[in-house]
């Protein structure tokens, strides 16, 4: 898992239209990456309003939201659609950038066990390390908290 301080690599995914979006072309701003598990679904959902919601905020912070799942871009496109949302999201099929992050682990529900995408949230500093990380989000007054941490590395 990729933590405080660490380099992120260069990656390339394609977003909800199909268009490539690579890490070397949009390092040198802040960017917010955050992971979770599948489009359409509650939690998801919540997270990808609120974040759309905060737009306006993060966007003055000069930091782009980048949210990673490995839903398809034609599944992106239909949840962005569906859900009126104005954030970016990639489509990781091969899971590559969620083993890169740490995030595709074990999980556990009701006892059965299975691969999946821990909700994680990475913020980027333009140098292209991670500054801030956040494991196993709950989602409730989650983007709040990365706003609020994005704030206060920018003023230190």
């Amino acid at each position: 898992m990729l933590n405080v301080g660490d380099k992120v690599p260069d990656f390339c995914l394609p977003n909800q239209d199909e268009e490539e979006i690579c890490f070397r072309d949009i390092k040198g701003r802040w960017i917010v990456l955050y992971f979770y598990p599948k489009d359409n679904t509650p939690g998801c959902t919540t997270e990808a309003c609120d974040f759309t919601a905060a737009l306006p905020d993060f966007e003055g912070l000069n930091a782009i939201v980048l949210g990673v799942s490995p839903d398809s871009p034609k599944k992106h496109r239909n949840f962005i659609e569906k859900k009126d949302l104005g954030i970016t999201l990639l489509a990781d099929e091969e899971k590559e950038l969620c083993q890169i992050f740490g995030v595709w682990q074990l999980k556990k529900n009701y006892g059965r066990e299975y691969m999946g995408v821990v909700r994680s949230t990475f913020i980027i500093d333009p140098d292209g390390k991670v500054a801030a990380k956040w494991e196993k989000v709950r989602v409730k007054g989650h983007v709040d908290a990365v706003k609020a941490k994005l704030e206060e590395l920018q003023t230190t």
